[in-house]
């Protein structure tokens, strides 16, 4: 498919240079499921322009144009590029004397490849130009901003039609909508981007989750704590942070001549309280967990909704213990991992061992023996896994575990690191049985990820139709008129601990059902004359329409099922 959508980008952009005779051409690689091309045109293209365009395109793939490659000397391809100024900023930076170009009618393209022999080769029924946004050449602020023309590309219409309706269904699992729409959450441009608020059901939703996980988490022998929201900036010197992670922090804020960060992270802290006082063998393995806000730099071209932040809560837990504990340890996270996730309705997951990425701390050695460590985990609980290579953080290798929701596009959750680098930062140790000093080993972990992008990802994988237990509003009372809210009033007493709402707003009983239809709630009761009358309340269940009038013991047995 790389040849196939690569070789789209090339006839998108003779496209525009044939309608666009003064277009400047950026970049145009293959992207996954399909292409895009930065370019720059005096007249500006927007998104009605894109039907001109395609059928431009079409007309060009009847043409059975070759693509033929040519390997130059740079001072060649200077002369080929005169009067295209990106095109010469990016020859600057190629390596070597020798460079290739490829041709495809009457455009030529500064291109390693590969790309198809012609245009024989291209489905012009299995191709379509999405959209456009803008785009900073080579993704920096201080260069010129390019009109990025995206455009999807498959082997077959039927692909292509496939992958559009389910491009639909995920519009409409749009957590961004669907959020605001049901009063989880918001965002404010004065408040900030990718600062999110939650609203009233929301903040249940938060609760649920974190009230789930705190059972879970107390049973298995954590402990709490609460850390604050910045340190001071060694804290993050010593760590490793400010060297190599400096790009994800905030600038420093100047607190009477010293120096304090929002924390990117919570583990400096947790390092903190476990130094506070000598520790001994027999408190290992020593668990401590945190439901942590952090605060990580993104830039604005990268937020999304709840899945990209600048401001989240994670579910954060570091393990310290000895090596003959850490196997152990790490079969039971991963075991829990998978069991929290299945809780929530996640069935299906691919799992992921992410080795040393290029900026790293430590040593080779020490990163071997932590990728071994996980890997044998992996082997030993007969887990299918994939390598990430050079997937893990700066201290240390992980396993990520990816759910994949109802339209089977995968998610980050679960990730379970392994560091060797922060107990010798910091000069962590515990009294061994022959009372000498011992360095523990360190468990970084997070079961939902984060709450935000989790909460992000269940609003989709359920369409904002949440099963009953996680619901923030399970059950609505909608009288029929003023008359019978007393009644409702009773029901709702008489449902104790569950999340119930009374509708007692003036409006026609058929408008009432049809807003708690929108906001998804897992029952409608109805309750006018005859249902006062006999003592009984008439449900509708979510999907299921109406189940009949029944005494409030039937209700409840269903419910409690």
């Amino acid at each position: 498919m790389q040849k196939i959508r690569h070789s789209f980008a090339h006839i998108l952009a003779l496209s525009v240079k044939e309608l666009y005779p003064d277009a400047w051409f950026g970049t145009g690689p293959d992207i996954e499921n399909g292409f895009y091309y930065d370019i720059k045109t005096r007249t500006p293209i927007n998104n009605e322009d894109l039907k001109r365009i395609e059928k431009k395109m079409k007309e060009v793939l009847k043409r059975n144009l070759v693509f033929k490659k040519k390997t130059t000397t740079k001072a060649e391809a200077k002369k080929i590029f005169k009067d295209q100024p990106f095109k010469l900023e990016i020859l600057k930076e190629l390596e070597g004397d020798k460079v290739s170009v490829y041709e495809t009618g009457d455009f030529i393209d500064l291109c390693k490849g590969p790309h198809v022999e012609s245009t024989k080769e291209l489905n012009s029924n299995a191709f379509k130009l999405e959209k456009i946004a803008g785009a900073y050449f080579q993704g920096d602020e201080k260069n010129p901003m390019l009109t990025r023309i995206y455009g999807l590309a498959f082997k077959t219409e039927k692909e292509l039609n496939d992958y559009l309706k389910l491009k639909e269904e995920a519009e409409k699992r749009d957590h961004r909508v669907l959020g605001e729409k049901l009063g989880i959450f918001m965002f404010d441009d004065e408040v900030g981007s990718g600062l999110p608020l939650w609203l009233p059901k929301g903040a249940i939703l938060r609760k649920l989750i974190k009230d789930y996980l705190y059972q879970e988490l107390i049973e298995d022998g954590y402990g709490f704590v609460e850390t604050p929201h910045i340190g001071k900036l060694s804290l993050w010197q010593t760590s490793g942070h400010w060297e190599n992670y400096r790009e994800n922090i905030y600038s420093p804020i100047d607190i009477e001549g010293e120096k304090f960060v929002l924390k990117p992270m919570n583990c400096p802290f947790h390092v903190k309280i476990f130094k506070s006082q000598p520790r001994s063998y027999r408190e290992l393995p020593l668990k401590m967990a945190e439901f942590g806000t952090v605060y990580r730099f993104e830039r604005s071209g990268t937020l999304h909704g709840l899945t990209r932040v600048r401001g989240f809560t994670q579910d954060d837990a570091h393990i310290w213990c000895r090596e003959n504990q850490l196997k152990k340890e790490l079969t039971k996270l991963l075991k829990q991992g998978l069991k929290i996730l299945k809780k929530f309705g996640f069935k299906e997951y691919n799992i992921y061992l992410s080795t040393r990425p290029e900026k790293y701390a430590g040593t080779e050695q020490g990163w071997k023996k932590a990728t071994t460590i996980l890997e044998q985990v992996l082997k030993e609980a007969k887990l299918d896994y994939n390598i990430d290579p050079g997937g893990g953080v700066f201290y240390g290798p992980k396993i990520d575990i990816k759910v994949k929701d109802t339209l089977g596009r995968e998610w980050q959750c679960t990730t379970i690191q392994v560091d060797f680098n922060l107990p010798d930062r910091f000069q962590m140790f515990f009294i061994n049985e022959k009372g000498e000093k011992e360095r523990p080993y360190m468990i970084h972990r997070a079961l939902y990820g984060s709450l935000e992008r989790f909460i992000g990802v269940l609003i989709e994988h359920y369409a904002g139709a949440f099963p009953f237990w996680l619901a923030p509003v399970q059950i609505k009372i909608l009288p029929v008129s003023d008359k019978f809210n007393k009644y409702a009033r009773e029901i709702k007493e008489e449902l104790g601990d569950c999340r119930v709402e009374v509708a007692e707003e003036k409006e026609t009983i058929s408008k009432k059902i049809r807003q708690g239809e929108m906001e998804k709630i897992p029952y409608l009761l109805i309750v006018g004359e005859k249902e006062k009358k006999a003592k009984t309340v008439s449900v509708r269940k979510r999907g299921k329409g109406d189940l009949g009038a029944m005494k409030m013991e039937k209700f409840k047995e269903i419910i409690n099922k």
